[in-house]
């Protein structure tokens, strides 16, 4: 057997694509499934940490909270919680649990002005002083900061705008949506440099990302990405660079097409990893990438963990990691939050999964 190591020491071996003691695991689930493996281990809602450390998840994030004052009234008597980039959720219930789903998309008409006055989060409203303190409680975890949201262009622009507006700018250079998405990536970047400075070297990843594809092909051309998306992610990536870090980019969807500008960028490692979409199965995204790419999961939240039954759940995790774990730069976890259809008994056989058949010899 290998020399166990830290969580820190085995994350940042998979980055570099090289064969830790086991894989590395991580998870991410929506409210109602954390619920049930809160009250499966007999834990209550505020013991997070101790469900975390139950799984083996090796992965904490890291985050400056935000101090400052509310910038946009929530719309009580409409159900509309409104975040403070101004963001418009409703809670919508389906058979098994619920969701937040966008509506209103406040700056779907707005003009430069509108968007230029249009109050955001400053760096400034954020309290650093912490930082380094939460990290080294965290250690020896694998630390990271940043997630799905940060530099991202797509997704984030659309909640305010629509997809399809938001798409539309980027094709025609509408200078309303260039403008959005400018300031809200100036803000995260910023955000991002200080987060990393009062860290004082405590934090071993940046974590990026972007919706690249649908489930059948690329969301936009290559040349569109080139010319509106990769500059602002790569901004992100030197910043990372800057204090000697790997980058991990999620991307949801078919988004192989991406992946060697990805490679070009400096990026060391794609999240999400949809097995069903067109060119991202296991055996396709190791035979092209690897070595090149470490991968973090790849465990469909639409497959056997929630459609089929324990053995089913058993079997798929391990012809992913048959795949995916030789030569290691592979992270186990699943393509997207678990969602309430999956049952609790399949969630269990995954991480259990994860936990011993995961190792190296």
């Amino acid at each position: 057997m290998r020399k166990t190591m830290t969580s820190r020491e085995r994350v940042l071996t998979a980055l570099a694509n090289q064969e830790p003691d086991r894989v590395p695991i991580n998870y991410h689930a929506n409210g109602g499934i954390n619920q049930r493996l809160l009250e499966h281990y007999g834990l209550t809602t505020g013991q997070g940490e101790e469900l975390r450390q139950r799984l083996g998840v090796d992965f904490r994030g890291i985050a400056a909270p935000y101090v400052g004052r509310k910038l946009h009234e929530d719309i009580p008597e409409q159900g509309v919680t409104v975040d403070n980039w101004g963001i418009h959720r409703r809670w919508i219930e389906h058979e098994t649990g619920g969701y937040w789903d966008y509506c209103d998309f406040p700056l779907s008409e707005a003009t430069e002005e509108t968007v230029a006055a249009w109050p955001m989060p400053s760096p400034d409203d954020h309290d650093f002083s912490h930082v380094h303190e939460i990290c080294r409680r965290s250690a020896p975890h694998a630390l990271f900061t940043g997630g799905a949201g940060l530099g991202d262009v797509i997704n984030s622009t659309g909640m305010l705008r629509t997809m399809e507006q938001t798409l539309v700018d980027l094709i025609t250079d509408d200078p309303v949506g260039l403008l959005l998405i400018r300031r809200r990536s100036e803000i995260n970047l910023e955000t991002a440099q200080r987060t990393l400075e009062a860290a004082k070297g405590r934090i071993d990843f940046l974590w990026l990302g972007e919706d690249l594809g649908t489930q059948i092909a690329p969301i936009l051309s290559l040349e569109l990405f080139r010319k509106h998306i990769r500059p602002i992610h790569q901004r992100f990536v030197d910043l990372a660079k800057a204090f000697d870090l790997p980058v991990i980019i999620h991307t949801c969807g078919s988004s192989s097409w991406a992946y060697e500008d990805f490679i070009e960028m400096g990026i060391d490692a794609v999240d999400t990893l949809q097995p069903e979409a067109a060119n991202m199965s296991p055996e396709y995204l190791k035979a092209t990438f690897g070595g090149r790419l470490a991968f973090h999961g790849c465990i469909s939240t639409a497959g056997p963990v929630a459609t089929g039954n324990v053995q089913d759940t058993i079997e798929d995790c391990k012809r992913t990691l048959d795949v995916m774990k030789p030569g290691g730069g592979y992270c186990f976890a699943p393509t997207h939050a678990l969602q309430d259809n999956s049952p609790t008994e399949n969630v269990l056989a995954m991480y259990e999964t994860a936990r011993t058949y995961g190792a190296y010899a």
